[in-house]
């Protein structure tokens, strides 16, 4: 199954020259795992709730790839380029397989809910 790394990034009133270089470098970071971008530097079209800041999306074929890509020593010499000057959250998440269906997994967890209230 896919899995993706997810960034939110907080705004910053200035992109210090080390937010570049992460940039510029990252990519090949990326490379040995399968790693590609989906989402980055795109509008955020917010609907529901608020969102400061941008969203980084990061796919990979899988969290053994994404926890590669995350844990090794070309991106941990990477990280701090990006934390010193931006504030954010990142995350790591294991896709759905494909076919997967919602109403599925809601008559599941009904079950398990009623199976939990009757223990």
């Amino acid at each position: 199954m896919n899995a993706y790394a997810v960034g939110h990034l907080l705004p910053s009133a200035h992109l210090d020259d080390e937010i570049f270089v992460y940039m510029e470098r990252i990519q090949s970071t990326l490379d040995p795992f399968g790693g590609r971008f989906l989402v980055h530097g795109a509008s955020v079209e917010v609907r529901e709730g608020e969102w400061p800041g941008a969203l980084v999306i990061i796919g990979f074929p899988g969290m053994d790839e994404a926890r590669g890509w995350y844990e090794s020593e070309a991106y941990q010499e990477l990280v701090p380029l990006r934390t010193r000057h931006m504030a954010g959250d990142v995350l790591l998440v294991e896709g759905v397989a494909p076919g997967y269906d919602a109403s599925v997994t809601a008559d599941r967890l009904r079950r398990e809910q009623e199976q939990a209230a009757v223990s």
